[in-house]
């Protein structure tokens, strides 16, 4: 049995865990944009993320990860030395990097751990790369000098102004476009909300607008279909079709309703492995 052990657990904050993975096959092929679907044990489920980072010559993935429900709070218990028992990719298309000179990346809350690959492999392609991310407030802000360093200049903003720099995503965006940054790509990572927002945005101007969906998987080949898009009016599959595609063609609306589809089942499956008396995740 191939076990995946855990090389390195950093909390970036409250909510949210960086984790290395030893995976040598994986590490070997990975590229910006592309995703893994990791499972714990043999009881767990299977659950797609996006690769944050890798290391060729040491062999490691890096994945980064919210706190959002029963598998994502079982995997953070895990500890360096701890291991995972499937860690299978690298899967999708990756992202283009050809033919993109001037852009802006815009990520939102942990679609920052995704737009930091993105942004970083155009910087070093010799993109000049602007990079707007949103967080709730200063106190969830990661990467903050990895961010700096994959960029020509980083816009940081908070809903709440705690970091002196009072927005959203969106503001920044139109703000640069309006003080004559003339991009030939926006590249937007986040809640749907906030992807589908820029794209309004960005439609009036016709700036080229890339997205990276993130819908639910299972097996990640296109076979169950369960991560299905509507993409310029034809059915497309995220998991080999995707993550990434022009934005001012996807069904928002579609992919948002298909998003809520199963949040009675995803919280009765969280309740289901919480003891009601010691209130451990079990």
């Amino acid at each position: 049995m191939n076990l995946y052990p855990i090389v390195r657990k950093q909390v970036l904050n409250e909510t949210t865990t960086l984790m290395e993975i030893e995976a040598p096959l994986v590490a070997r092929k990975a590229r910006p944009g592309q995703f893994i679907i990791f499972r714990i044990d043999e009881e767990g489920e299977r659950v797609p993320l996006t690769i944050a980072g890798y290391d060729r010559e040491k062999g490691t993935v890096t994945i980064i990860f919210q706190k959002v429900g029963y598998t994502t709070e079982k995997l953070d218990t895990l500890n360096e030395g701890d291991s995972v028992l499937d860690f299978v990719g690298p899967l999708g298309e990756p992202s283009e990097t050809e033919g993109i000179h001037r852009v802006a990346v815009i990520g939102g809350g942990l679609g920052v751990a995704i737009a930091y690959p993105q942004a970083k492999a155009l910087h070093e392609a010799g993109a000049e790369v602007d990079l707007i991310v949103g967080f709730r407030n200063e106190h969830l802000i990661i990467l903050k000098d990895e961010l700096e360093a994959a960029c020509t200049n980083l816009i940081i903003m908070t809903d709440d102004g705690s970091n002196g720099n009072k927005g959203f995503v969106t503001q920044a965006l139109e703000k640069q476009i309006e003080s004559g940054r003339d991009y030939d790509t926006v590249i937007a990572i986040g809640p749907l909300p906030m992807m589908k927002a820029v794209c309004e945005m960005t439609r009036p101007y016709g700036i080229r607008t890339i997205v990276s969906m993130n819908p639910i998987m299972i097996d990640g080949t296109g076979m169950c279909g369960g991560c299905r898009l509507t993409v310029g009016g034809e059915t497309k599959f995220a998991c080999v079709d995707g993550p990434d595609f022009d934005g001012h063609l996807v069904d928002f609306d579609e992919a948002m309703a298909r998003g809520r589809m199963f949040r009675p089942e995803e919280a009765r499956a969280k309740e289901k492995h919480i003891c009601n008396l010691t209130g451990e995740v079990r």
